[in-house]
């Protein structure tokens, strides 16, 4: 098969799109950026994302999509007061949501119409910055080569945050104003103001910072679930077994907190090996546990007293 000869490709990112092609003749364009949905091979050449994701971008991606579910949830709870009820009823209105704009995300990405993605593998951090390596060849004019080398890591999230913005305009208003009764009228939005902000925050840390996430996720979650499990059990004075068991809702989030352990652990190791790393799990109920049996040495609940008393 004839190749058609060109000067080098300068850049890491830099390709030669395919021009023509037959039996025996490959035609290359010039050294420039790769269409949306291709990157540069070895030969630097523009190849089309072809591969399914690994199970660690899907881990990624789920980490992604958990983000405003959390926030979410979290604002609901702390502006909904003692209405217990309403509450329930905006969990899974946002649970909703963010599954229906998951889907819906899905489904319009490449290929159109089916429940799954094509991607190009991520192999090194520089692939989520690729505006930091346009070449300059004589220092003075730069060949821009940008483009989504981890198509589409990078992009499919803005697409599903958007989707998970417009179910929550169109669905949570109607909702909350049949069912928040019992809330202020300046109260039973508050926790559709706070995603109009925290929207805004997840979108610059995965336009800024997506490559760091995709590689500290996993730490990011066991760091954070377990600060957040230790927080509220100390801040509901959980002391005993019979402090975690009286209540329905006490049990909920220890078990929330318990797949987000699971999940940072299976991101950490990947699962690899699978005889080797499924054990790993049993690690899961270790902080809880670890808890309850050293509560009655630091005593939670005289530590907040004293606290609410100024001591």
């Amino acid at each position: 098969m004839a190749v058609d000869i060109q000067p080098a490709c300068l850049g890491l990112y830099c390709g030669k799109t395919l021009l023509f092609k037959n039996s025996s003749t490959e035609v290359y364009g010039e050294c420039g950026v790769c269409p949306r949905g291709q990157r540069t091979n070895a030969q630097k050449h523009c190849q089309p994302c072809t591969e399914s994701p690994e199970l660690y971008d899907w881990l990624y991606l789920g980490f992604m999509a958990m983000l405003p579910l959390v926030l979410h949830w979290f604002f609901i709870e702390w502006h909904s007061g003692k209405k217990s009820s309403s509450a329930l009823f905006q969990h899974i209105t946002a649970l909703l949501e963010c599954s229906v704009a998951a889907v819906i995300t899905l489904l319009v990405s490449e290929p159109v119409g089916v429940l799954q993605i094509r991607s190009c593998r991520v192999l090194m951090l520089s692939d989520w910055y690729t505006m930091l390596y346009n070449p300059s060849p004589d220092y003075v004019t730069t060949v821009h080569c940008t483009h989504e080398a981890v198509y589409p890591l990078y992009t499919i999230v803005f697409i599903y945050y958007a989707f998970c913005l417009v179910l929550m305009m169109l669905l949570r208003p109607l909702l909350v104003k049949k069912i928040a009764c019992g809330l202020g009228k300046s109260d039973r939005f508050k926790s559709i103001y706070a995603a109009l902000y925290f929207f805004p925050i997840v979108t610059v840390l995965q336009a800024v910072g997506g490559g760091l996430l995709y590689y500290a996720f996993p730490y990011i979650i066991l760091v954070l679930s377990l600060v957040t499990l230790a927080v509220y059990m100390s801040a509901s004075e959980i002391e005993n077994c019979y402090d975690l068991l009286v209540r329905k809702k006490r049990l909920v989030v220890l078990f929330s907190h318990w797949l987000l352990h699971a999940y940072g652990i299976i991101s950490i190791s990947r699962v690899d090996k699978l005889e080797q790393d499924l054990p790993l799990l049993a690690l899961v109920p270790t902080p809880a546990l670890f808890y309850l049996f050293t509560a009655r040495f630091t005593e939670p609940s005289r530590i907040l007293s004293e606290g609410a008393n100024g001591h």
